[in-house]
């Protein structure tokens, strides 16, 4: 044998009952969106390097240490993108798509790539889909994203605590800033390397660290919502409000941070007790479509990570019957034809391409999990007809093609 190979570390092949996982995820979220109206797009799987380093902060891991960069023949910084809202709001104002009405909803779908440690659920290369809503201020959108998060844990019978926090905006978050330094400061002894340097650069993400000493070490650091100005209380209060109308259960987090450095106000993740990390998660980012270069326009998304999510959901059902036309003698060409008419039908058929009597052909029947055995020979060309078997029940009759 020759050199054999493997798929880089981190990098994973999807098949069988975890593609059957995948797939039913992927499907519930789009057929979700499409009931919310929302519009999808397809950006580049790369991405100008600055695109990410601008919107998710440069003090943050991902742009630190996660990012796949690479330079193109005239040296210019590309990356392979660890996350899909910088690219849609790159695509929205290239695209002008503020002029073209108030408000958007899109959506994407797509493989993501951070350079992290390979852990469970946790890929190299992961899969999320994103939903994002441009244009809408109103605590309103937010409430009906939330209901939209959870319609997918519903629909997908997954369990999962929905935690919300709110971040303010430039107006209140400066004094929130300097009294989290000063406690940070005071507790300095007791945070991780990382967390060390994270408060001087961006406080708020010590708030996000999942080293133990560092949790422990903010339990009591102030919180956002006691500093929200007038609006950003509103707002917050708001979508409690709203969220309680559309019975959508909530448990407040006032460390809730996320770890990207664009969001504003509302921020909210759908926990998992079993896997103990968010599944699905997001916020409002009013800001950054304006420091693209856009106009001002609030903002607001979340992103589901299906590989989490396919550790969670059970394998589908199969919600077809399979027909396995088993061909006996010269009969092939006959053989072909039924089978092409079952499909023409809507039924999901499969050739056998094998040799063997009867029995060894229905014990693959029984293997690929066939429901019906269609059997042709010498008789039933003669006939016109088939020999229609039951897998289930063991009956079996003649029957023409076409009344199948």
């Amino acid at each position: 044998m020759g050199e054999t190979f493997q798929a880089p570390r981190g990098f994973h092949d999807i098949l069988g009952s975890d593609l059957k996982k995948f797939r039913k995820i992927t499907s519930t979220v789009r057929d979700l969106l499409r009931r919310y109206n929302f519009e999808e797009i397809i950006t580049p799987v790369v991405e100008f390097a600055k695109v990410f380093e601008r919107s998710i902060g440069e003090a943050t891991d991902i742009v630190g240490k996660e990012m796949f960069v690479f330079p193109d023949r005239k040296g210019r910084l590309l990356a392979l993108r660890p996350e899909g809202t910088a690219g849609v709001v790159r695509a929205y104002i290239q695209n002008k798509l503020y002029a073209l009405r108030p408000y958007h909803k899109l959506f994407y779908e797509g493989p993501m790539f951070r350079y992290e440690r390979p852990q469970t659920g946790r890929y190299r290369q992961f899969h999320q889909i994103g939903a994002e809503v441009f244009g809408i201020a109103d605590p309103h959108a937010d409430a009906e994203l939330l209901k939209l998060v959870s319609d997918i844990l519903s629909e997908l019978n997954i369990e999962a605590v929905l935690e919300i926090n709110s971040l303010g905006c430039k107006v209140c978050r400066p004094a929130y800033r300097e009294a989290l330094l000063e406690f940070l400061q005071g507790v300095a002894p007791n945070l991780c390397k990382d967390c060390i340097d994270r408060k001087e650069r961006n406080p708020l993400r010590v708030l996000d660290c999942k080293v133990q000493t560092c949790q422990e070490a903010v339990r009591e650091a102030p919180k956002m919502v006691d500093f929200l100005c007038d609006d950003c209380r509103k707002h917050y209060e708001k979508l409690k409000e709203y969220l309680k109308a559309l019975e959508v259960p909530f448990r407040e987090n006032y460390n809730l941070v996320r770890g990207l450095d664009y969001y504003t106000r509302t921020v909210f993740e759908a926990v998992s007790p079993k896997l103990g990390s968010a599944i699905i998660a997001g916020g409002r980012y009013d800001y950054l479509v304006e420091e693209f270069g856009g106009p001002p326009t609030p903002a607001l998304g979340f992103a589901v990570g299906v590989e989490r999510l396919m550790l969670l959901v059970e394998e589908p059902q199969r919600d077809y019957e399979l027909f396995f036309v088993i061909p006996f003698g010269e009969v092939h060409a006959y053989a072909l034809k039924v089978a092409d008419t079952l499909r023409k039908k809507g039924k999901v058929v499969e050739f056998s391409y094998r040799r063997g009597g009867l029995k060894k052909q229905l014990e693959f029947a029984d293997k690929i999990r066939a429901d019906y055995a269609v059997i042709i020979g010498e008789d039933e060309l003669k006939e016109g007809v088939v020999t229609l078997k039951d897998m289930r029940t063991g009956e079996q009759k003649k029957v023409k093609p076409e009344e199948i």
